[in-house]
């Protein structure tokens, strides 16, 4: 019996998507692990939580999916499709097998010299060129990138900033 409503709204999505598990479920979202039916293709699609909709946080998911689609970069998990299901925000990128760098140091504790120095070229490459597009990441920590086939990727830009929008003194 389905109790939860981000899985009935996970059910609900286009067909193009067909979601398999709940990966992961944060304070404002869930994040399940599923297929583009049109693609074969595995994807990670992040729906908001349904009583966060009512608050500014649907607004700023919302915020969160028109940055993320600005930024095309090799360290920078990208967005492919996005939209909304019975008023809720979700976007669709690439499901990454991979393992955050949070779960990395708890399995390995201390990194060798090299991969921390490859690791931390990548992300600083990824927040250059976000920090160049005039988006600020605000959230940048272990959980937040991903080590996937020898490459750092960085995601959940849920609190990026665009410089824009902000009034700069």
């Amino acid at each position: 019996m389905i109790t939860d409503r981000s899985t009935i709204i996970a059910n609900a999505l286009p067909s193009r998507y067909r979601l398999e598990r709940l990966v992961q479920s944060g304070a404002t979202a869930c994040v399940y692990f599923g297929h583009d039916t049109a693609l074969g293709n595995p994807v990670a699609v992040k729906i908001l939580h349904d009583e966060m909709a009512a608050t500014v946080d649907a607004d700023r998911f919302r915020s969160e999916i028109r940055l993320l689609a600005q930024l095309r970069h090799p360290h920078i998990v990208p967005i492919y499709d996005s939209g909304e299901v019975d008023g809720l925000p979700y976007y669709v990128m690439p499901f990454i097998h991979g393992e955050t760098l949070r779960a990395r140091l708890a399995r390995l504790g201390r990194l060798p010299f090299a991969e921390t120095l490859r690791i931390t070229e990548d992300v600083a490459r990824a927040l250059q060129f976000a920090h160049y597009h005039r988006i600020v990441h605000r959230d940048i920590k272990p959980e937040n990138i991903i080590l996937d086939q020898g490459c750092a990727l960085v995601l959940d830009f849920g609190i990026a900033l665009a410089l824009d929008a902000v009034e700069i003194s």
